[in-house]
């Protein structure tokens, strides 16, 4: 069975760039399927501010063989060694809606979860260059919305130059996600997202698009001081 995986680790800015620029492959790495490797970004954060892109901050989403294979990959490989000073998630696979290539095999629903369950949700885009100006209009006051909910436990967004964002959003449960997602939340201006995926139904931001929807399994490491980020 895949085991998905998010990582976060403050890392030098020589192994941040690195990872941008050649992320790790299954032809290097035994058991590994895809990895997106990504530099933190604080949600919200003002346009041209350093918080939007933090190359001492270093993400990965990752798709696995097996438990094993990232054991190996954590404790063998230099990058792996350098994720494992800071914290990870590991997950099983719920949900997909929208698509991008490189997980275009995962289905749609693997099974159904309990609403008051916790849940891991991650964003993952290809943007169109010329709807970048559209899409910070409509996604900034989404990434605020998602930031301040009362339902997460961990909010955050990454990005790669120049096309590759995401968002990784772990939740007290999928009720409070599914709320969010539907403007139904007792949050102000609660129907922030829902009004902008209406917007990119109308005209797209992006060439492709995926939220995927995972149960966390285990977590491991501390980030920026928090441990058991995931709601028990």
């Amino acid at each position: 069975m895949t085991v998905f995986t998010f990582h976060l680790a403050k890392t030098k800015i020589r192994t941040t760039a690195g990872a941008l620029c050649c992320s790790p492959s299954g032809q290097q790495i035994p058991g590994l399927i895809h990895a997106e490797c990504m530099a933190k970004m604080t949600l919200g954060a003002p346009i041209l501010s350093p918080a939007r892109m933090q190359l001492h901050h270093l993400a990965m989403f990752a798709a696995w063989e097996s438990k094993a294979a990232i054991d190996d990959f954590l404790g063998g490989a230099k990058l792996g060694r350098e994720l494992a000073t800071g914290w990870h998630v590991r997950m099983a696979f719920q949900r997909r809606w929208g698509q991008v290539s490189e997980f275009g095999g995962l289905a749609e629903c693997v099974g159904e979860q309990d609403p008051a369950a916790p849940v891991v949700a991650v964003t993952l885009a290809r943007l169109k260059l010329l709807q970048v100006p559209r899409f910070i209009r409509w996604g900034k006051p989404v990434e605020e919305l998602v930031r301040d909910h009362p339902g997460t436990t961990l909010a955050i967004a990454a990005m790669r130059l120049p096309r590759t964002v995401s968002t990784f959003t772990v939740w007290n449960s999928l009720q409070e996600m599914g709320d969010m997602v539907h403007g139904q939340s007792r949050v102000p201006r609660p129907a922030r997202h829902a009004d902008a995926m209406v917007e990119r139904q109308r005209k797209d931001f992006h060439f492709e698009f995926t939220t995927l929807r995972f149960r966390p399994t285990a977590e491991y490491g501390e980030w920026e001081g928090r441990t058991k980020i995931v709601p028990s």
